[in-house]
């Protein structure tokens, strides 16, 4: 495998580069697999140490006394990391449960049509699947990589009541050009609904300047902090006439008051949250978002997009075939590799202390701000040695 271009020199922002002492992963593993999930800090693991002390010293009374507090507190840093408001927020389980919740609001009964992109990750499209009644049209992608945002138009009519897709596509790194989408998704009169769980952590996200009504992301991924949780953002002017029709004490009004008789909603975005947040997660999730924050969005997009371009430009030159999106601007730091032998790849070069992952017949390689060029010239010298095998050009 020879490489044919020469790489560049440099990645912006190479004071981001002092975090890497805060991942422990990166003392004696070359980990370029963030994608899946994100390197665990320092930080978070000190969060752990306090959620143990206080169960252990406090009981329950932590909970009244501190951990309410801290679901509030972790509510503050996603809206301030997504530019809203605290009301906009919700903690939910997963994003499978986000998008039950909020899809339990929507009258189906004249509005029988969700789209959703074919490139999706299943869990947006399963959501609308098992829903009686609802029809599923789905977006095809002429390249499997990405969908031009004005086909979006041909497949949204007065019958829509859910444009449904994702902010970066989990298989390709593909992103999308929301504003197109939203605006015809509100031009028919849709709900659009976002999710973002391959976006947020590694690029800026304003939900309400990409045109969403609804936005979903979490903790595990790019934003460092583990499995466990959800985070739903609704847009204000949209909350009160979404009503669930599942529901918990959490999204109840005046939930301390513990009223069986009666039912109220929240009045904000907090009605859409089900069952007892996960405790733990949130103190992990915590220490990742102030370190997304504390490096700067911007900063770590930047940073992202660049060590994704030179692995992008020594693997073409190295005659790698890659599914990914022509225009470097449409790139995120997810980059497939087709690869015919691709688990076994994956496998060898754990063994060379490289963590990436697969899909398929690709090796999936995801870098985020806490790498460097040198853990590419590690991973573009283990690839050779591994055995790997091209889908259709030479490796």
């Amino acid at each position: 495998m020879a490489e044919k271009l020469v790489r560049m020199s440099t990645v912006p922002h190479p004071e981001l580069e002092r975090w890497r002492s805060e991942f422990p992963i990166l003392e004696n593993r070359t980990y370029l697999n963030s994608c899946s999930l994100g390197a665990l800090s320092h930080r978070s693991m000190g969060y752990l140490d306090e959620y143990q002390e206080l169960w252990g010293t406090m009981g329950a009374s932590a909970w009244y006394e501190l951990w309410i507090g801290r679901l509030r507190e972790l509510r503050g840093r996603v809206a301030e990391l997504w530019n809203a408001s605290p009301s906009e927020i919700a903690l939910t389980p997963s994003v499978s449960a986000a998008l039950s919740s909020v899809g339990s609001a929507i009258d189906y009964t004249r509005r029988n049509r969700v789209v959703v992109a074919e490139l999706d990750f299943p869990t947006q499209i399963y959501q609308w699947m098992v829903k009686p009644g609802v029809e599923v049209v789905r977006v095809p992608s002429d390249d499997g990589i990405g969908i031009p945002p004005e086909r979006w138009a041909e497949y949204i009519d007065e019958r829509t009541a859910v444009v449904a897709t994702s902010h970066v596509f989990y298989s390709t790194g593909y992103i999308q050009e929301l504003p197109t989408i939203a605006a015809a998704a509100h031009a028919a009169g849709a709900l659009f609904v976002v999710d973002g769980y391959q976006a947020a952590g590694q690029m800026p996200v304003d939900p309400r300047a990409l045109g969403a009504d609804v936005y979903v992301s979490g903790p595990l991924k790019w934003l460092l902090g583990g499995p466990g949780m959800a985070f739903l953002w609704v847009k204000e002017e949209r909350i009160r006439e979404l009503e669930p029709t599942i529901a918990s004490w959490f999204g109840a009004r005046d939930q301390f008051q513990f009223n069986a008789e009666e039912f109220h909603f929240r009045d904000d975005a907090a009605r859409f949250e089900l069952g007892t947040p996960a405790i733990p997660t949130m103190y992990t999730a915590l220490g990742g978002i102030e370190i997304i924050l504390e490096a700067g969005p911007r900063a770590i997009r930047d940073r992202v997009a660049a060590l994704t371009e030179d692995l992008v430009t020594r693997l073409e030159g190295a005659g790698v075939s890659l599914r990914i999106a022509s225009e470097a601007e449409r790139r995120s730091g997810i980059v497939m590799l087709k690869i015919e032998n691709a688990a076994e790849v994956v496998a060898r070069l754990a063994e060379r202390k490289i963590i990436v992952d697969h899909r398929g017949p690709h090796v999936r390689v995801s870098p985020h701000f806490y790498n460097t060029l040198e853990e590419n010239d590690l991973f573009m010298a283990a690839l050779s040695g591994a055995g790997a095998r091209a889908g259709d050009r030479g490796v």
